[in-house]
């Protein structure tokens, strides 16, 4: 039965929003009517599977946030012993963004016409990546459905935190570095023409540090605005060329090779893997879809390429802990940890905490690496900052000693 989304006036003159179920528009006018409200405006919400033909630029989407809490009280719901139809008609009521309204109202009226929960939520691949559609048609599968939204909730959670730690990690150097770019365009603009064109009319020859300051404020004022330009069009021609996948490969491989990022690079890939794969083979996923979800996590194309080669190998019969210790981005500590849930029978548990481990040093390199910063970035800051000030001093103090 599809939703419409509607506009209405209630009996005491106020306007009302909502969704409503209904065959039609004519029905859901009707329903409307029958309780008691004056229709104005009524759409049916198109779900996502039909607007594939349309590109939308900014398009909405649910927020990591939002999808977090979307899980974790569906879980409670199911686990409170609520149908589906009736924890989604309680999300319903409790979401407060039209966008989300609209999504939890095209689910659930899937839902009550007998599509199964997988299968409707794979129709909005924008809210719902493909690790969640796979998590719940196993949920599904086996019947607890309950259990695995809840580790999923847990999961979107974690990621959520270690996303927001490393975010907050970097704000503070970004802020210094777009502020102190900003003052020193602004010096070398503005301040230092105005305040050394005094000494012009001196016919006294300039110190060289005030000549290559000049120079370097005249370049800014003529070339400023064409070397921003260029710099733009040289970061969109590397986006486009990021597009091959040849290119891609190579980037991500020497990624992962970096000083001091490259170990932030495989951290970062490894909790996500290990996370992902902890979860999915805990809630019942074979293990050869499992690494395929897994895979498709990995923001690292180099990492994704070992995965697919240790995927086939388990296909033809060989461990995962071999399978990956053949490649060498994966730390050992995750292959030790591995073969140790394959001997004991307890894989999930031991790729959890291997993820719980990588998490931590990814924290830590974060942290690391803004603590690095932020000295670097202060000290380059002082010094360029010195040079401008020595570069309008510098012809001031020449001149007082002329004049004594």
């Amino acid at each position: 039965m599809p939703a419409f989304r509607y506009e209405a006036i209630e009996t005491n003159g106020q306007t009302k929003t909502g969704v409503v179920n209904a065959d039609s528009a004519r029905a859901a006018r009707s329903e409307l009517r029958a309780q008691g409200f004056t229709p104005i405006f009524v759409e049916q919400i198109a779900s996502e599977e039909k607007q594939k033909g349309r590109k939308v630029l900014f398009a909405d989407h649910l927020s990591s946030v939002e999808l977090s809490l979307f899980t974790r009280q569906l879980a409670s719901l199911l686990e409170a012993g609520l149908p589906l139809e009736q924890s989604f008609s309680a999300l319903l009521e409790q979401a407060e963004r039209t966008y989300v309204r609209d999504l939890i109202a095209s689910i659930r009226a899937e839902v009550m016409a007998g599509r199964s929960l997988s299968d409707v939520l794979s129709q909005h691949p924008r809210d719902f990546a493909d690790i969640y559609t796979a998590l719940v048609a196993s949920g599904e599968q086996i019947g607890q459905l309950a259990k695995v939204l809840s580790r999923l909730a847990d999961y979107i959670e974690r990621r959520n935190a270690l996303v927001q730690k490393v975010r907050l990690a970097f704000t503070y150097p970004v802020i210094v570095s777009v502020v102190a770019f900003a003052i020193v365009i602004f010096l070398l603009a503005y301040v230092v023409p105005q305040i050394v064109s005094v000494f012009a009319n001196t016919r006294q020859k300039l110190p060289l540090l005030t000549v290559l300051m000049l120079a370097v404020s005249d370049f800014v004022r003529a070339w400023g605005i064409l070397v921003a330009i260029i710099v733009a069009a040289m970061a969109w021609l590397w986006r486009q060329a990021l597009k091959s996948p040849l290119i891609k490969h190579r980037w991500h491989s020497w990624l992962l090779t970096a000083p001091l990022y490259g170990k932030f690079e495989r951290s970062l890939n490894t909790s996500r893997f290990a996370s992902t794969l902890a979860i999915t083979t805990g809630s019942g996923v074979p293990i050869l879809q499992a690494l395929q979800t897994s895979r498709d996590t990995l923001s690292n194309v180099a990492m994704r390429g070992q995965v697919e080669i240790a995927t086939a190998s388990v296909r033809e019969g060989v461990g995962l802990a071999r399978a990956l210790s053949e490649h060498q981005y994966f730390p050992p500590m995750l292959i030790h940890m591995i073969r140790a849930g394959e001997l004991t029978g307890e894989l999930p548990a031991m790729l959890e905490r291997a993820s719980d481990a990588q998490q931590q040093d990814l924290e830590r390199r974060a942290l690391t690496m803004a603590g690095l910063l932020e000295p670097v970035l202060i000290l380059v800051m002082g010094v360029v900052v010195l040079l401008i000030v020595l570069a309008v001093l510098m012809p001031i103090i020449e001149i007082n000693q002329l004049v004594r």
